[in-house]
């Protein structure tokens, strides 16, 4: 046990140590709170960046933090316009580190984190004032529409009814028109370009308000625009406490655009694309490769939506926005100058781009991922300079000889060919070159000619062009598909051509309950009639129909014959002819001499000619032009025959090995026949007791099939 004493010497001991460790337990209490709250602040995590526009043209940048902020350390710099931030022992988790704002004065913001703190830069348009206020973990930016001088100058306008009057302008002409899409298109025009338009969507009405322009009288009437079928009803120009608005009335959904180039202001209104189109990309963007669709339709403009609201600000800046929001690797030319006022509101970047230059007269050259922008005179300057500088290159290039052999082809005709094709300069055109003319795929220097004994070109050129030549003649000099062509002629007397007919009618394919009670075999695609005369009848047959079988019955059974059948084979394109008749002959008096005439003989001809012109087409078919001709004796007319002439000229498509039958081709036979006694016969009057007289009509029909059969060529 321990005594009274020795517990107060023990008490009075671990006082002193109770003082000692409580001393030390402070220190370490108080180390540890500075400790935690330096590890507080430098917990402090930026976690976004998001703006909006504010009236007059401001923009409001919200920070949002992890942990209430604290006090912020910010400047200004003016060449180039900048505001800086700086967020002390703060990290940032902003997974983008710009953001392209586009409107009023500011340009951009981005996030940089580095030492333990991030600093966050608004990049400006122009000089602009701004107030920081924080709310909980929020920080707002507000940045001022223009620069404190520009303020000054609009307060000293005010202030001087002079300057003020000397500073208004007035609206000189309102057009409306329909542009693409259905989109409709106001187009505002000012006396001077010193206007500034403002415009917002109010429900189912755009409303542009013009605070330093006034409108006449005279321009303040209703505009009914209904007519031109877009989502703008009527204009209402007003005149609003010595300003002017407008009031576009929309019906539907729509999104509204505006853009301004000198004194022009132009405010478009289109059909919306689709309800999932949101102003952010995640509803109504799907980005592929950089690019964007709106609304799940592709159109001509696919570029990622942007929003710019600018007044008075070099192109260059804009250029470069537009490039950040691309992509691109833009190049401007050192002629691109001046400023522009733009508000655009959801557009394509494309879109955009392509009204910037159509209003500053500028064009675009793409090559690649890089984009040259110029003027357009510029732009057209150097192509011009750079293809007479290709020419000359050509034309002060070494001349060389080729011969080079034609297998399949012409070489007149390919000499021809090359002539009149190619995109080479001016020059010569003909065999041997020379001056003028059109020169195809030879240089202004280049000759051509062709030795026809064996089919050879003769080529005087420069390499690049004799190349060109050459990839030229591989596509040209192949062989080509050949074309038999079978003809069959035949007479058959009118049963048999109503047999055939009424057989083809029956034999339809396309129809498989069709019945008949003839046994008969598929494949024709159009029947035959064969009723009256006068008119040239036509079917087809299939490869299927035993053609061959059916006239070999004609002829066993006495109902006609095969007079003709005639092969011919053509390449394609190449007419074949198929010519069978007779030649009738005659005599017709001439004169001898001294009022004496002789018998002189003389011939016509009455044929039966078939000419076919085939075409080849890319799936294996065969189109064929035909032309038929028939001549018939009529009969004599003095002893000269007269004749009765037929044609027709069709044009069908078949497939290879497919017959087409052409009818309607009549022959009309009359015959007298006598028999007699001898002697008794002759005696006049009498003689027609011993007389027998037999007269004889016929009618027979000529049928031709014309069959063509494609003979396919090996290709080199």
């Amino acid at each position: 046990m321990i005594d009274s004493g020795d517990n107060a010497m023990t008490a009075t001991k671990m006082t002193g140590v109770g003082k000692a460790t409580r001393t030390l337990r402070n220190t370490a209490v108080g180390l540890g709170l500075m400790l935690v709250s330096a590890q507080a602040l430098a917990d402090n995590v930026l976690q976004d960046v998001r703006y909006s526009a504010a009236p007059g043209g401001k923009v409001d940048i919200t920070l949002q933090f992890a942990q209430p902020v604290g006090e912020v350390q910010a400047f200004t710099t003016d060449s180039p316009p900048k505001i800086a931030i700086d967020l002390p022992d703060t990290t940032s988790a902003f997974s983008k580190r710009r953001v392209v704002i586009g409107s009023g004065a500011t340009s951009a913001v981005s996030a940089v984190e580095a030492g333990g703190r991030t600093r966050v830069v608004v990049d400006l348009l122009r000089p602009a004032g701004y107030v920081t206020r924080s709310a909980g973990n929020l920080l707002v930016v507000t940045v001022d529409a223009g620069s404190v001088q520009a303020a000054g100058a609009v307060m000293a306008q005010s202030a001087d009814p002079t300057k003020r009057s000397a500073a208004m302008a007035s609206v000189s002409n309102i057009d409306f028109r329909r542009g693409d899409n259905g989109s409709g298109r106001l187009i505002v025009r000012f006396n001077n370009p010193g206007v500034a338009p403002d415009m917002r969507n109010d429900g189912k009405q755009v409303i542009v308000d013009v605070a330093n322009a006034s409108i006449p009288e005279a321009l303040r009437r209703r505009l009914d625009v209904t007519d031109f079928a877009t989502p703008v009803v009527s204009v209402e120009p007003r005149n609003n406490a010595g300003s002017t608005r407008l009031v576009i009335n929309t019906n539907g959904a729509y999104d509204s655009m505006a853009y301004q180039t000198g004194n022009e202001y132009v405010v478009e209104i289109s059909p919306k694309r689709t309800a999932a189109t949101a102003a952010s990309p995640q509803a109504g963007v799907m980005r592929n490769a950089g690019q964007a669709t709106i609304g799940g339709t592709t159109g001509r403009y696919t570029g990622k939506p942007v929003t710019f609201n600018f007044q008075d600000v070099p192109v260059r800046t804009v250029l470069q926005l537009i490039a950040e929001e691309s992509n691109l690797n833009v190049v401007v030319a050192d002629t691109v100058s001046g400023s522009v006022t733009l508000r655009l509101i959801n557009v394509p970047w494309d879109q955009a781009l392509e009204i910037l230059l159509r209003a500053k007269g500028l064009d675009q050259r793409r090559d690649g991922n890089v984009v040259w922008v110029a003027p357009q005179a510029e732009l057209s300057a150097y192509e011009l300079a750079q293809n007479n500088a290709r020419i000359n290159l050509e034309n002060s290039g070494e001349l060389v000889t080729e011969y080079i052999p034609i297998n399949y082809g012409n070489a007149q005709d390919l000499i021809t060919i090359i002539q009149a094709s190619g995109s080479g300069g001016g020059g010569a055109a003909g065999g041997g070159g020379g001056a003028g003319g059109n020169r195809g795929f030879l240089s202004a220097r280049g000759s051509i000619s062709a030795d026809t004994r064996t089919n050879t070109l003769l080529i005087n050129d420069t390499r690049k062009k004799i190349d060109e030549i050459k990839r030229m003649l591989l596509v040209l000099d192949r062989p080509v598909d050949q074309v038999m062509i079978e003809a069959r002629v035949v007479i058959a007397d009118e049963t048999f051509s109503r047999d055939i007919g009424a057989t083809f009618s029956f034999n339809n394919v396309n129809n498989p309950s069709a019945t008949s009670s003839k046994t008969t075999t598929d494949g024709f695609d159009l029947s035959l009639p064969v009723t009256g005369g006068g008119t040239f009848n036509f079917g087809i047959l299939s490869p299927s129909s035993n053609l061959d079988l059916s006239l070999s019955a004609l002829e066993a059974e006495g109902r006609g014959e095969v007079v003709s059948n005639p092969r011919v084979i053509t390449t394609n394109q190449r007419e074949a002819t198929i010519t069978q008749g007779d030649e009738i002959g005659y005599t017709t008096p001439q004169a001898a001499g001294a009022g004496q005439a002789l018998a002189t003989p003389a011939f016509k001809e009455a044929l039966l000619e078939l000419k076919v012109t085939p075409t080849i087409t890319t799936d294996g078919r065969v189109f064929m032009q035909i032309n038929l001709k028939k001549d018939d004796i009529k009969g004599f007319t003095l002893g000269v025959p007269s004749l009765t002439k037929r044609s027709v000229t069709t044009g069908v498509m078949v497939d290879s090995g497919d017959t087409v039958v052409i009818g309607g081709v009549y022959e009309f036979r009359n015959r007298q026949d006598i028999s007699k006694l001898p002697w008794v016969g002759d005696v006049p009057v009498l003689g027609n007791l011993f007389k027998k007289r037999n007269k004889t009509h016929s009618k027979a029909e000529l049928l031709v099939f014309v069959t063509p059969r494609v003979l396919q060529v090996a290709k080199r």
